[in-house]
């Protein structure tokens, strides 16, 4: 930039400081020389003196110009932007800007070039990617904006960005893909998850506005990592990569695109099906990945095998959110895991349904308890030889502002589970204990029934129960013999240490200790002559066997495999061997009058179920209990006793 073509060099710009190619630019824009030397000032724009300046600076300049008329056609080219574009300078005189750097590729820019060239608009900056004279393809930004010092026309310049996109790409490439496997990772597949559902013209491009999404991870992959150590897990997952991702090569084949494969993170992988055609679809595609994980895996001299569960969800793209799908693919890895693993389980929406009520649930259970929204129903325990009501069972009902009149099926393990069972569980107690001993000073002429209340294990572990049923029974006033706990064969049957050292410590205090439902756990009656136990309460699920009543009358009545006359052996051997152990025997589940009197016959002592009452409200049991005893003192009128 130091002198013209037209002479030498002048001596005063030996000295001069390297023209940057922004002083370049000015130059050309300004046609001004003081933007090249500060030293000088040009005024007028006609002198002679600039326009060698301008040209020398125009034409060596390292950065590809082109001057621009208000047509918006070529004027001249820098030798730059020939080189650039694989041309000859000359030859872009004339030709329109925007064809030569594509500016008319979408509206925005186009009407932007509009403005500029009108004026109305002081400078035009995007990227294209531009094509050259030879074919080949090059990244630039391109700046168009008007000439200074009311030149007319305009200054068009076309940086190279290859090379920086080039590094960008690199750079994205490895934020948007995982090192281990190569796979797109989570980021990338939540943005192509994000733009197929925000896309509106799924139908009008031809698709079939559906998508589907095969969501999984490995079946005991942290048994690999704990045992063989991150290495060998790392070479596992780039393994099974490569096969899933030949799961969706064929899966692609004949369809409109191949299934996107990412890992998701640690051992959970993805396989996303853009314009799915249905379940179908994604269940074969389900299949395919279960079958190719079940070859074992050779990994240098080490043999492994893994299997997979996978959750399937395939629904239409209106609608639905990235949220709301992966929240679903989620649900249905746990329920396939939950039904045994090594396996795929298609999303259910009413299953679904019953996973949020037990969600909302959980939420409000425990304020349910400072709300009063529990209440409890009794249901009487009647001797089988006089018919009279010898004790009740509290069962818990809640209340639901929303869901209605809830029985303990539907709650009582998800209080277990979140430990809520603990302040229930004490409600329950009182509650009950109160009202045994409110039914005692109402009757004091009958015989006081007592109540029984069922305790989960978790009561004993995480409370002290047995200052619980102590305070309990000094506040209420109720006598320890009244009271009955009912444990599940179970956790009776499994108690050891603390729990069995509460149990004696509560039987020690006089308090009856219940098995319930006995005959559907462990049944390991060596623990009978051992555990603290008083009364064994038979499962209904025998008491429903004596529809068969050895005679066949009642075989064609019977439920289909409910009938069994074997049923009516097992409970006499069980009643028998309960008596000899000191043990009372109560039958749950007696509906009819034929069962009484067989439990009856074979000695069972007390016996629960419809045929005598549903659970009932409180006041209904003390109306049970005056009728009864009304009709003891006719009875003893009858008899001439006093």
């Amino acid at each position: 930039m130091s002198g013209t073509s037209e002479g030498p060099t002048p001596v005063a710009d030996l000295d001069r400081s390297a023209v940057t190619e922004r002083d370049v630019e000015l130059a050309a824009r300004t046609g001004r020389t003081d933007q090249v030397d500060p030293g000088t000032q040009f005024t007028n724009p006609d002198d002679p003196r600039i326009v060698p300046a301008y040209r020398s600076a125009f034409s060596t300049a390292p950065l590809a110009m082109a001057v621009v008329d208000a047509e918006g056609a070529v004027v001249s080219a820098n030798d730059t932007l020939g080189t650039l574009l694989g041309t000859d300078p000359a030859a872009l005189a004339g030709r329109a800007a925007a064809d030569l750097v594509d500016l008319a590729s979408d509206a925005g820019t186009w009407h932007a070039y509009g403005e500029v060239l009108r004026g109305h608009q002081p400078r035009l900056r995007c990227t294209r990617r531009l094509k050259r004279a030879d074919g080949h393809a090059l990244w630039a930004q391109v700046t168009l904006a008007p000439l200074d010092g009311g030149a007319p026309g305009l200054l068009l310049s076309v940086a190279d960005i290859s090379a920086r996109r080039e590094l960008q790409a690199r750079l994205r490439h490895l934020q948007m893909h995982d090192p281990v496997t190569r796979l797109p990772n989570r980021a990338l597949f939540f943005e192509r998850l994000t733009s197929v559902l925000e896309e509106d013209d799924g139908y009008a491009g031809g698709g079939t506005g559906r998508i589907g999404l095969c969501y999984l991870d490995l079946d005991g992959f942290k048994a690999v990592n704990d045992t063989l150590g991150h290495r060998v897990g790392d070479r596992l997952l780039a393994a099974v990569a490569e096969r899933l991702t030949r799961c969706a090569e064929e899966a692609g084949r004949g369809r409109a695109g191949v299934p996107l494969v990412a890992r998701l993170g640690g051992d959970e992988f993805a396989l996303l099906v853009e314009d799915s055609t249905g379940t179908d679809q994604l269940a074969e595609l389900a299949e395919s990945v279960l079958t190719a994980l079940a070859a074992p895996f050779e990994l240098s001299d080490r043999r492994l095998s893994v299997t997979a569960s996978v959750g399937v969800v395939e629904r239409h793209t209106a609608g639905t959110t990235p949220t709301a799908l992966m929240q679903a693919a989620d649900t249905t890895l746990y329920w396939a895991k939950a039904d045994g693993r090594a396996r795929w389980t298609l999303f259910d929406p009413e299953r679904n349904a019953h996973r949020m009520t037990r969600q909302a649930l959980a939420a409000t259970l425990r304020p349910a308890i400072d709300r009063g929204e529990f209440a409890l129903e009794y249901q009487p325990l009647v001797g089988m030889e006089d018919g009279r009501v010898r004790g009740v069972e509290a069962l818990v009902r809640w209340n639901h502002p929303e869901f209605g009149v809830l029985t303990p099926n539907r709650f009582i393990s998800l209080a277990e589970e979140d430990g809520s069972i603990v302040p229930l569980g004490r409600w329950i107690l009182r509650t009950a204990c109160r009202q045994a001993r409110r039914w005692q000073l109402a009757h004091p002429e009958e015989r006081p029934i007592f109540v029984s209340v069922n305790v989960a294990v978790r009561q004993v572990w995480d409370s002290d129960l047995v200052a619980d049923v102590a305070k309990t029974l000094e506040e209420t006033g109720l006598p320890p013999h009244l009271l009955q706990l009912e444990l599940t064969e179970s956790a009776v049957m499994g108690s050891a240490g603390r729990p069995l050292q509460a149990l004696q410590a509560l039987s020690d205090m006089g308090v009856h200790i219940a098995i319930d439902d006995f005959g559907t756990g462990y049944s390991n009656l060596a623990y009978l002559s051992r555990l603290p136990v008083s009364v064994l309460k038979l499962d209904g699920a025998f008491v429903r066997g004596f529809q068969y009543d050895g005679r066949g009358a009642e075989r064609e009545a019977a439920p289909a495999g409910s009938a069994s006359p074997a049923d009516e052996v097992i409970v006499e051997a069980m009643v028998q061997l309960a008596h000899r152990l000191g043990l009372t025997v109560t039958a749950e589940c007696v509906e009819t009058s034929d069962q009484a009197r067989r439990l009856r016959r074979i000695g069972c002592d007390t016996g629960q179920g419809w045929l005598y009452s549903r659970p009932v409200a409180p006041d209904r049991i003390s109306a049970l209990l005056g009728s009864a005893a009304a009709e003891a003192a006719a009875g003893q009128a009858a008899a001439g006793n006093p």
